[in-house]
């Protein structure tokens, strides 16, 4: 399934008011890593209250020890305080990043913006060496906008 085919999934899942905001989530991670071969882990970090750090959310991979990551640490955590996507082709060539897992080889971490405020992100991690795109870079963009509505209620 190609990332235009998956757009009606994303809208569908999050019109669906009589789940929790964190079960819907969860569904468009679960969506996305099984309709996307190189998507192996997929999930949301929301920054932590108050504090200058991010807390995972929702997911859909295998569970990860990086429940909390401080802004400027890893590649989320420097994307919290950028507020710029940040596309690793390859993980190795990356000084300031938080190995999650061994198999793990390429990320793509895309901020969520409510009212023009980064309060989040949606972090991608592939087992195949650089396999994302501006394909993939557009899509989570609308993913994150479509959250975004829904955060906004």
């Amino acid at each position: 399934m190609n990332l235009e085919e998956l757009k009606p999934k994303v809208t569908n899942i999050l019109a669906q008011e009589q789940l929790s905001v964190e079960h819907r989530l969860e569904e468009i991670c679960n969506v996305l890593r099984d309709n996307i071969s190189y998507y192996n882990w997929v999930g949301f970090y929301f920054k932590n209250g108050d504090k200058n750090e991010l807390k995972l959310s929702s997911f859909a991979g295998e569970p990860t020890d990086h429940t909390i990551i401080p802004f400027g640490k890893g590649i989320c955590g420097q994307v919290a305080e950028s507020n710029s996507n940040f596309v690793v082709p390859d993980v190795k060539a990356q000084d300031n990043y938080i190995a999650c897992s061994i198999t793990v080889k390429a990320e793509i971490v895309v901020p969520l913006f409510v009212n023009g405020k980064n309060i989040g992100q949606i972090d991608i991690d592939s087992n195949t060496i650089d396999p994302f795109t501006d394909k993939d870079e557009r899509f989570l963009e609308f993913v994150n906008a479509e959250v975004a509505k829904v955060l906004e209620k």
